[in-house]
């Protein structure tokens, strides 16, 4: 059954400022100083995978007008990377290049987070698969990747909403707006529906009845841009009949690390950013994975590209679901298995050329050096 024809659907996005999107967008930014590192000190990426992060919530007490953090977020970054030059170097590399993501994609002071390195050495025989000498990239893992084309019309919106919940328009208009946020898009038949999760910044709230009213214009605000009509929903625990701050989502940096909840890297979005059960994905970490050999990062990033290929350059097609497996030690341009699932308007595909089908995915896998390098230099979403 294509996924059009589905009665039912759920997808989901992670913002920005979610515990676990922090973990992801500062896994990715160590690997990416790594690779810029590497490549400076020796003239090659070596190995590394530094995509185990773990943010441990802080304690705060929010209040109108303003409260104040009472204890700070930590943020624990390990893994495994090859030694630099310099001693100490490898922490303070980790250390500069969290520090360095969170003052770009967050609003609040970086200073509530303690940042802690736990990096260490590889084992030989993963570090020989990026050894110098060797010509072609040998996997370092046996695991797969999945990726799918053309998104549908309830991920679509679910990306929509999230592109209005972090825009400048609407924090011009809501400045209580935090950076953290959670949407859940379902859909029944024809009828859909949002729940989002959003963190209030209590120094823009005056009360539990100004929460309340914002509250209730951002609900309309975000549904006069929606392209069709769908139930939107915010902050579903809040006490509508709250008078203090008890019972509202209420934070005082706009991130609910800050005392409600914890993060991990590899639990938030896929590639395609979103989270999307009714789709075939893969539960690898992303973020973080060395781009040279660690197909749980290339697959993932290389089945979503291949996906919209087919459906972009082959007219027939109008939906495809791509699975790549690989094999450690083999390289990474001849996986195992490609396990391609196309769908046509017809149900036929008598009239795809099979052919260029092949050539195209081989075209793919031969192109994944350039990938790679696009990875190391940060030029590929991954979450």
């Amino acid at each position: 059954m294509r996924h059009a024809q589905q009665r039912v659907e759920i997808c989901e996005h992670k913002g920005i400022g979610h515990p676990d999107s922090l973990c992801d967008g500062v896994a990715d930014a160590v690997s990416q100083a790594l690779c810029a590192a590497y490549l400076r000190e020796y003239g090659e990426i070596r190995h590394h995978n530094v995509d185990k992060a773990l943010l441990i919530g802080g304690q705060s007490t929010p209040t109108f007008g303003g409260g104040q953090v009472d204890q700070p977020i930590r943020l624990i970054v390990a893994g495994r990377a090859n030694p630099l030059p310099k001693d100490g170097s490898l922490a303070d590399l980790v250390r500069a290049a969290a520090h360095g993501y969170l003052a770009n994609a967050l609003r609040c002071p970086i200073d509530l987070f303690r940042i802690e390195s736990a990096a260490r050495n590889g084992s030989p025989n993963l570090r020989r698969v990026v050894d110098a000498g060797i010509t072609v990239a040998i996997a370092n893992d046996t695991s797969f990747g999945a990726g799918f084309a053309p998104y549908s019309p309830l991920e679509q919106t679910v990306l929509l909403l999230a592109e209005h919940l972090r825009s400048a328009l609407f924090r011009e208009a809501f400045p209580m707006a935090g950076d953290d946020f959670k949407i859940m898009g379902r859909r029944v038949d024809d009828r859909i529906g949002f729940t989002v999760a959003l963190a209030f910044v209590d120094r823009e709230v005056k009360s539990a009845a100004h929460y309340l009213s914002q509250k209730a214009e951002m609900v309309n605000w975000l549904g006069s841009r929606l392209d069709q009509p769908g139930e939107i929903r915010i902050n579903t625990l809040d006490d509508p009949n709250a008078t203090d701050e008890t019972g509202l989502y209420l934070t005082v940096t706009g991130l609910s690390a800050e005392h409600g909840d914890d993060g991990q890297v590899g639990r938030g979005n896929r590639v395609s950013g979103l989270i999307t059960p009714f789709r075939a994905m893969s539960l690898e970490a992303v973020a973080g994975k060395n781009p040279v050999s660690h197909v749980g990062k290339i697959y993932n990033v290389l089945a979503t590209a291949l996906a919209n290929a087919l459906v972009s350059r082959i007219p027939e097609i109008e939906e495809a679901q791509v699975q790549l497996l690989s094999a450690i030690g083999q390289p990474v341009s001849h996986p195992q298995l490609v396990a391609i699932e196309l769908a046509t308007a017809d149900g036929r595909l008598d009239s795809v050329n099979k052919r260029y089908v092949e050539n195209l995915v081989r075209a793919t896998l031969d192109d994944i050096p350039a990938l790679s390098a696009k990875l190391a230099r940060g030029e590929c979403k991954v979450f």
